[in-house]
């Protein structure tokens, strides 16, 4: 019995294979990576004032949940919120905004 030797084809056809086979292994451990950093940021930052660094606390005002740093002082609203607290005044946005901070 003789054993054949693969042809040039054949041999560059599974290298390529193989390579296509290691390229997709790389990029979902670079995918897994980037989901695990992303991941690990959002565990230190969760509920962090970003401007002091220490611990958010959540309050209720005017039927919202919005988040205050108890250290600094600063408020923080989630994406929408400025434009509910706004929807409740009257006047312009920034009337609005003053009239909140001095409330407080």
């Amino acid at each position: 019995m003789t054993v054949e030797k693969p042809s040039l084809s054949e041999e560059e056809y599974f290298a390529r294979e193989d390579a296509l086979k290691k390229e997709k292994i790389a990029r979902e451990q670079a995918r897994l990576l980037e989901q695990q950093q992303r991941d690990s940021l959002k565990t230190m930052h969760f509920m962090k004032c970003p401007r002091c660094g220490m611990d958010l606390h959540a309050i209720a005002f005017r039927g919202l949940e919005i988040e205050r740093c108890m250290n600094c002082g600063g408020h923080w609203l989630d994406a929408s919120e400025l434009e509910k607290v706004v929807g409740s005044e009257h006047g312009t946005v920034m009337a609005a905004v003053l009239n909140w901070f001095k409330g407080h």
